[in-house]
């Protein structure tokens, strides 16, 4: 692999790859007459449902590992985003598809839930080609367990062992999994309605005076909106940049800073700490447009095309400051700290935050809410924080 190209294989994106392909092996537990390859297993017909919905478990339980791992390696790349949603859509799919095969549901719920898919995947679309980014929210979480839960209950309620061991808890399982069904469906039904409120404007539903509102909010994800609600004191930022500097030296490895809205916050704070020269060879404040060009060698087209606050010109900056300060790795800051300076896709507390190391680029989007002091400083916290991830 090319030093500058993103680094395509993380641990998290093989463990999204290795549920997409177990998909099969799911297919097989509940489809397959593997019963009758073990005439030994006097039982194995009775625990053949009980297994397959065990896999599935497993299957969708990998869904938390591999955001883990994205998260807390700093290793969120846009092939991941690709296919963790897929992945998810694909398993849950497959299970409704298998269920209605066997009689076990009538097909209507499986529309209703394949088809929200469709509809939300071509509403992102059309945001994406207007610059728009839609986080998935809280209802899609709440949605993809609900499902899940139901499917499960499905696949096990029918069979004998339970059925065998109590009558009365066959039933109460079968009216359980429909309970499941309906939470689901309405969950469903619910985040596809949350999508079209917020790409109302986009899709003309609303007018277009309210796109920024809209925009700003589809940044935010749950995990984000938690994020910003933590302002950080100067006390949290140094202690941060304390472990940031012991890792680097037990790492013996060297880092440097490309700043923007930051304008040297993040170097100040590491310098901050008596000793920080050992590990801190500098940092580069590209406040404007040619200094990103002259000094970091961002590319005009990447400004011009994509602007000064995206995930391209973080990329080339924290690629530019490795560079010219020969460091091992390199973090880049870029966005729009206000109270001005929004445009539309890209609202006030937008921020790319991008790392450069031996393995590759990468850049992650923040949307950080407050003023533009508290904007500025849970930048300096993030970008910390990825260089504690890559030490």
């Amino acid at each position: 692999m090319e030093p500058d190209s993103p680094k395509l294989w993380t641990p998290a994106n093989k463990v999204t790859l290795a549920r997409i392909l177990a998909i099969p092996l799911f297919l097989a537990a509940t489809l397959a007459p593997w019963p009758d390859y073990f005439p030994q297993w006097a039982d194995a017909e009775l625990w053949k449902p009980v297994i397959a919905a065990l896999v599935f478990i497993v299957i969708s339980a990998t869904d938390a590992v591999d955001g883990h791992l994205a998260r807390s390696r700093g290793e969120v790349t846009t092939l991941g985003k690709f296919m963790d949603p897929l992945a998810d859509k694909l398993l849950v799919t497959a299970a409704l598809l298998v269920l209605v095969e066997m009689n076990v549901i009538p097909s209507w719920p499986a529309l209703i839930i394949i088809s929200r898919e469709f509809i939300v995947s071509g509403i992102r679309m059309v945001a994406a080609s207007e610059g728009v980014v839609i986080a998935a929210s809280w209802w899609g979480k709440v949605k993809t367990v609900t499902q899940i839960v139901a499917i499960v209950l499905f696949l096990v309620k029918g069979t004998p062992l339970f059925g065998e061991f109590s009558q009365s808890l066959s039933d109460g399982m079968y009216i359980l999994a429909w309970i499941a069904m309906l939470f689901a469906i309405f969950f469903t039904i619910v985040s596809m309605l949350d999508y079209f409120k917020k790409a109302s404007a986009l899709l003309g539903f609303t007018k277009k005076a309210d796109v920024e509102d809209v925009e700003k909010y589809d940044y935010m994800s749950l995990a984000d909106s938690a994020r910003e609600l933590e302002y950080p004191t100067d006390d949290d930022l140094a202690e941060l940049a304390v472990q940031v500097l012991d890792k680097a030296r037990r790492a013996g490895k060297t880092i440097a800073t490309a700043e923007s809205c930051t304008g040297g916050l993040v170097g100040a704070t590491l310098t901050g700490i008596a000793g920080s020269s050992d590990v801190v060879a500098g940092g580069i404040i590209s406040y404007a447009n040619e200094v990103k060009h002259g000094q970091l060698h961002v590319p005009v087209e990447v400004l011009e095309t994509y602007g000064a606050v995206s995930e391209q010109c973080a990329c080339a900056m924290a690629r530019g400051a490795r560079e010219a300060l020969g460091v091992d790795i390199a973090v880049s800051i870029t966005g729009i700290a206000g109270p001005g300076g929004a445009v539309p896709g890209k609202p006030v507390g937008t921020v790319w935050i991008g790392v450069c190391d031996a393995d590759g680029v990468e850049a992650e989007l923040f949307t950080f809410a407050g003023d533009r002091s508290q904007v500025r400083k849970q930048s300096v916290k993030e970008s910390l924080k990825l260089f504690a991830a890559h030490l």
